[in-house]
């Protein structure tokens, strides 16, 4: 018999989470997101709570005003970069990461990021659907960084 989610990886009781995703290409990360919080549910957390932005180049400035409210256990960052015929994509893709990765490290909260890179639409929506949807990497992430900051 199949174990259940949270008998795989624990539960988080009373944990605060912001989900900030990206409007652009939202009709896909829409199920990432769905399926985040629904394992993130069985896994009890106590508040989820949902924040859009315009596009992927906003997310590292809205995490970092989440950051500064110091109520969340993690933020959790969704969107998708889709490569188009300019170097556009691998300039927000690269200032994304960074500026996560200062949000994540000067306010010590934990940035779960999915922010997709994707060469073609067609990537992104095998990452949404089924056994190999982000969400479910994400929530197991979310889950296991809480409970080692906990136990420290």
């Amino acid at each position: 018999m199949k174990k259940s989610y949270t008998e795989e990886v624990g539960k988080i009781p009373k944990a605060k989470i912001a989900v900030l995703q990206a409007q652009w290409h939202s009709e896909h990360t829409d199920k990432i997101v769905e399926k985040y919080i629904e394992l993130l549910q069985e896994a009890e957390a106590k508040a989820i709570d949902i924040h859009r932005v315009p596009g992927s180049y906003e997310l590292p400035f809205a995490a970092k005003q989440l950051a500064r409210l110091e109520r969340y256990d993690a933020i959790a960052v969704f969107g998708a970069i889709v490569k188009g015929e300019t170097d556009h994509y691998q300039v927000i893709l690269e200032t994304c990461i960074r500026e996560l990765g200062k949000v994540m490290y000067d306010f010590e909260v934990p940035i779960i990021m999915e922010l997709l890179p994707v060469h073609r639409v067609e990537d992104l929506i095998a990452r949404c659907t089924g056994e190999h949807n982000k969400g479910i990497e994400a929530a197991q992430a979310t889950v296991e960084i809480i409970q080692w900051r906990r136990s420290l």
